[in-house]
């Protein structure tokens, strides 16, 4: 005790100025350091609670984003297909209104054909008759003058003959 009294110490003073500290450490903590603890923990909480969330909604994110590009690349690859679909389809329709057109066409020049010979032969057959007729009036009016009358006759039995036979 003594080294204390010569270091100028009060043992009296120092046991009250212990007692004071812990007082104010007492206080201090329980007033002061603790509630101050008890916020940063709350406050480290809620940090690593929204860094865990963040986290949570970044994983979502990126598997929302690989979800939309595999949508995204499947909806292409239908619409890709949905379009070769209709440029076939397209061509199939256009393939078979060509057919459809090729026969009407064959069907109109078929029927056009035949008109045609059977116009052509109706206009021989009237053509026909016209020469006859044409003829049989030239050898009316030629043959009184050629032959005596039962010639005449003749010669018109025999020229009517040939001529029914041709027409």
């Amino acid at each position: 005790m003594e080294l204390i009294k010569n270091f100028g110490i009060d043992p009296m003073l120092l046991g009250a100025q212990i007692v004071n500290f812990l007082i104010v450490l007492f206080i201090l903590r329980k007033f002061l350091y603790k509630p101050i603890l008890d916020t940063l923990k709350k406050r480290r909480d809620k940090i690593s609670e929204g860094l865990k969330v963040t986290e949570e909604a970044n994983a979502r994110l990126e598997k929302i984003t690989r979800e939309e590009k595999t949508i995204l690349r499947n909806a292409e690859n239908q619409v890709k297909k949905l379009v070769e679909d209709a440029k076939k389809e397209a061509s199939e329709v256009l393939r078979k209104a060509d057919e459809l057109t090729k026969v009407k066409t064959d069907r109109l020049l078929l029927e056009a054909r035949q008109q045609i010979a059977t116009e052509t032969r109706e206009a021989e057959s009237r053509l026909e008759k016209k020469i006859g007729m044409l003829a049989i009036d030239l050898i009316r009016k030629s043959i009184p003058s050629l032959f005596s009358k039962n010639d005449q006759q003749a010669a018109m039995k025999n020229v009517l003959g040939k001529l029914k036979k041709i027409t």
